[in-house]
């Protein structure tokens, strides 16, 4: 008994991945809407500097400004009640004399650093070209 080899056109095998490949990369309407709220929350002035900073192990108010140059304390305040309602950042209220007032990342904070981390590095091999 013969086995019966069947060829697959060029262009059929061609257009056969281009469907693969454009499935792989689909994103639904409720996707985008969250997609770009998000890169537009991270995208504002100040806020991935603070967010890396956070990250990068700044927790106290001067030390945030001090990490992102140019960052000024109206700024920073602004920017960090903005992080906070996003739930991104936790301010932390120490009850001592005087008051100690610490700021990190929550755990969704830091699962969108992670998340940063490939779109950052794309970002310094698009800008290398």
């Amino acid at each position: 008994m013969t086995t019966r080899q069947t060829t697959v056109p060029p262009e059929a095998e061609r257009a056969t991945r281009r469907a693969a490949e454009q499935m792989r990369h689909q994103i639904d309407d409720e996707m985008c809407r969250s997609a770009s709220r998000i890169l537009e929350l991270v995208g504002r002035r100040w806020n991935s500097g603070i967010l890396l900073a956070l990250g990068r192990g700044a927790s106290r108010f001067s030390e945030i400004t001090r990490s992102v140059s140019g960052l000024s304390d109206r700024m920073a305040s602004v920017r960090l009640k903005e992080l906070e309602h996003a739930r991104l950042v936790e301010r932390v209220v120490e009850p001592t004399t005087p008051v100690s007032i610490h700021y990190r990342l929550t755990r969704r904070g830091q699962e969108l650093l992670d998340a940063l981390q490939p779109i950052s590095r794309y970002g310094v091999r698009w800008e290398s070209r």
